[in-house]
């Protein structure tokens, strides 16, 4: 029973400058997303007139489906592969 043995990304190398750009981008596009269903709260609120406890549930549900979603994509990075997944989840 033979493992392959583990690549390590190096930062100093270009391909491992690429991997640090791509992972600080998708953060910051999981950041600005939050930040924009934070600051989507009082529209959302005084549209469906929702009291404090109504964008509670909005906020827990978004926060749910995109934990449930992150664990989907770390699953299917593991079997499609971690590139091709993260370009998916970019687009």
């Amino acid at each position: 029973m033979s493992e392959a043995s583990p690549t390590w990304v190096r930062y100093g190398q270009p391909a491992g400058r690429w991997v640090l750009l791509a992972s600080v981008l998708g953060s910051g596009m999981a950041f600005i997303d939050t930040t924009v269903v934070n600051v989507a709260l009082q529209r959302i609120g005084s549209d469906l007139d929702a009291s404090a406890s109504g964008l509670q549930w909005t906020v827990n549900g978004y926060i749910l489906s995109l934990a449930a979603l992150i664990l989907l994509g770390g699953s299917l990075g593991d079997r499609f592969g971690r590139k091709r997944m993260f370009l998916i989840g970019v687009v």
